[in-house]
């Protein structure tokens, strides 16, 4: 086909960016702006930005863009500067590889528990609306362990150890993160 690059899925709508900065969408036909790509988005259509001189696959750089305009000009950040700084401080870090599949696996189950979060603020005061976020934060750590150590976690539905137990756990889980910090350092060499 013509215009369509070889990591394109069949299904995904190819948005052409030109010289001019201009944003064209190839499935409607028409000119779009970054606002309706970020809608897009939140609607769940899958896209990919191609270069239209080199047919390169740009669709990183605009949606980080996007994040950034999203950052600049809207009415909430979602980023805090902690965060900011510790994410512009992993670049050429040895763990630098693991995070994009830790951020996306914490992202994907955050996005799987957002209605029980959401249903924890709804509930307000009565019982424990808490319960729910402490489930996600422990099954988001879960999600995280399991990229960084696959096998270590024990199946999610296992009761959580006595305190004396879940510090050896704790204590295990540090001894094998710097081992394979040290591995990776080694690596980086």
């Amino acid at each position: 086909m013509v215009g369509r690059s070889k990591a394109a899925s069949d299904d995904a709508v190819i948005i052409k960016k030109y010289a001019n900065r201009r944003l064209y969408n190839t499935a409607s036909s028409s000119y779009i702006t970054l606002e309706d790509l970020a809608r897009m988005v939140r609607e769940n259509v899958d896209f990919q930005v191609l270069d239209a001189k080199t047919g390169d696959d740009i669709t990183h750089s605009i949606l980080t863009q996007i994040i950034m305009d999203e950052e600049a000009n809207g009415s909430q950040q979602m980023l805090p500067v902690s965060f900011l700084r510790q994410l512009i401080g992993m670049y050429g870090n040895s763990m630098q590889a693991l995070m994009p599949s830790y951020l996306e696996a914490s992202m994907a189950n955050f996005r799987e528990n957002q209605s029980k979060i959401r249903e924890a603020f709804e509930k307000g005061m009565t019982g424990n609306p808490f319960a729910a976020i402490h489930e996600t934060n422990m099954a988001m750590m879960r999600a995280a362990a399991d990229v960084f150590m696959p096998g270590v976690v024990k199946g999610k539905d296992k009761a959580p150890a006595p305190a004396a137990e879940g510090r050896d756990e704790i204590a295990q889980l540090r001894e094998q993160m710097a081992a394979m910090q040290k591995k990776l350092d080694e690596l980086g060499k």
